[in-house]
């Protein structure tokens, strides 16, 4: 049939609605086949680009947003605030204090002209005796990041000197002090394509007040002359020396933070940075991915982090904002890996307990297991069809579990027949805790509403097996869930960092599309 249309009916003219509008001589449908062929190949280019070049705003508008709605959120965000900030910048001090004692300097030597004279001179095998950094700032710089200032500085140094005029000259030692000295240093920020955080030195400003030296009444008076030399050289060793502590120590150690760290054999912790850290007046803010990953298979998490916000207090030195997309995404990792399947048997029971896992115990709740399966064992196997759900409000963490426990009889020869399939929900409280270094979890009993889903026996009512449940999930599976939880997985620290005094609070954010965040907050950070 399209082959007959095909060759019975003349070619449609070619249809271009973006062209609708546009000012193109001679282009139209019903001149589309009169007319010579080239003629009509160029008026199409011609038209074809002014469409393109009328759309590409729109191309790129639309690109942009795509961007931006695919942005990534971030799932932990660490607020370091003032009190922060000055306990890094005292560890910083003391590392760049010894960087800076070491500081080589190099000979001086050249003529100046004096009352007495043109003398030579010459100033060889400065070696620094000490270099003190006494006061120190730091201070956020919006959209850059710190900046670093150091005042009230002084070093000391000893030297050879020679001097000669004509025939005559003499030398010697002499000892140098450099007073008043002050260094200003911006700390750019930033992140590199592997999510690491990254900070370059963004300018470096030394001043010095005296320069004085100790060795006789010509070099005083030398001195006095070439003061600014002195100064120059030492402020722009200095700030190269800074600059050479920003690139060779301050940025490894960021760099060595692990973006990645292993929780199990089955999942994963991502700390990498999703944007770069952003710096207010009042605190420095890195936002990080925070997202639990499988580490066989490692795919995007089906669901979004929410918006993180922060209390308006900066009396601590760290705030630390988990949202629930981290929980949430570890719950989505070990369910799909099957980590949330449990096989019970009469094994973990008390022997000496009410409960047994077998039919003489079960018949009173369901009475046909007396008549078929007499005096057998039992098996129950809890399963997950979908991942438990952590929400968080201001009065506490919630999970919403969500399970089907299968029920078997175990028979002589050891094979498994189906009794009986119960669907359970329950609403378990959740709490979190934080050691020194890790973030740990537990969970607390919660109502059980149960539901017969199949049955292979005939139906019995579920009601008389609520206490039974209750006492399994109070007594064996939380405990065994526990005793995962309670290992946790690590806190993104630099290394030699740990935490004390921590203090943890819920909080709820009321968003248009009504997801709960949830920040750990208060988080004091002491070495």
């Amino acid at each position: 049939m399209l082959e007959q249309l095909s060759a019975s009916s003349p070619p449609a003219p070619p249809q271009f609605p973006f062209l609708d509008g546009l000012e193109t001589p001679g282009l139209c449908h019903k001149g589309w086949r009169a007319g010579n062929p080239s003629v009509r190949s160029a008026r199409l280019r011609a038209a074809l680009g002014m469409a393109v070049q009328s759309l590409a705003p729109a191309a790129l508008l639309l690109a942009v947003s795509i961007t931006l709605a695919r942005a990534t959120k971030p799932g932990i965000v660490a607020r370091i605030t003032g009190p922060g900030l000055d306990y890094a910048l005292q560890k910083g001090i003391s590392a760049l204090e010894k960087k800076l004692a070491e500081m080589k300097l190099p000979d001086l030597s050249g003529s100046q002209e004096t009352p007495v004279g043109d003398v030579y001179y010459e100033f060889s095998r400065l070696n620094l005796r000490s270099f003190r950094l006494p006061s120190s700032q730091i201070t956020p710089l919006p959209d850059v990041g710190v900046q670093v200032s150091v005042s009230n500085a002084f070093a000391q140094l000893t030297g050879n000197w020679r001097w000669k005029r004509g025939l005559f000259g003499d030398d010697g030692q002499f000892n140098l002090k450099v007073t008043g000295l002050s260094i200003s240093v911006g700390l750019q920020l930033g992140r590199d394509a592997s999510g690491k955080p990254t900070v370059t030195a963004s300018g470096c400003t030394t001043c010095i007040s005296d320069v004085d030296v100790d060795a006789g009444w010509i070099y005083k008076l030398i001195i006095k002359i070439i003061k600014s030399h002195i100064k120059a050289l030492m402020q722009s060793q200095v700030c190269r020396e800074v600059r050479s502590f920003v690139s060779t120590q301050l940025q490894p150690y960021l760099h060595a933070l692990p973006v990645t760290a292993a929780i199990d054999t089955v999942a994963g912790v991502d700390y990498s940075l999703v944007a770069f850290p952003v710096a207010t007046a009042q605190y420095v803010d890195v936002s990080l991915k925070g997202e639990i990953f499988s580490r066989a298979h490692r795919a995007p998490a089906p669901f979004s982090p929410p918006a993180l916000a922060f209390p308006p207090e900066h009396g601590r030195m760290v705030y630390l904002g988990v949202s629930s997309y981290v929980f949430n995404t570890a719950s989505f990792v070990y369910q799909a890996a099957g980590c949330l399947v449990f096989s019970i048997t009469d094994d973990v029971f008390p022997k000496e307990g009410f409960f047994h896992l077998n039919t003489s115990t079960f018949y009173h709740f369901v009475p046909q297991l007396k008549q078929r399966y007499p005096d057998r064992l039992m098996k129950l196997q809890l399963t997950t069809p979908s991942a438990p759900f952590l929400t968080i409000a201001p009065g506490g963490l919630e999970l919403a579990l969500v399970a089907d426990v299968q029920a078997y009889a175990i028979l002589p020869n050891a094979s498994l027949t189906p009794l009986f399939l119960l669907h359970l929900t329950s609403n378990v409280s959740a709490s979190v805790t934080v050691s020194s270094a890790r973030i740990c979890g537990a969970l607390a009993s919660g109502g059980l509403e149960l539901s017969l889903k199949h049955s292979d026996i005939g139906p019995f009512p579920v009601l008389g097996l609520q206490q039974f449940m209750n006492f399994l999930a109070s007594n064996i599976l939380l405990p065994l869930v526990n005793g995962k939880l309670e290992k946790g997985f690590p806190l993104p620290l630099p290394a030699h960092v740990q935490l004390s005094s921590c203090v943890l609070q819920p909080h709820q954010v009321v968003l248009l599309d009504g997801d709960l965040g949830y920040y750990i907050h208060q988080l004091e950070m002491q070495m």
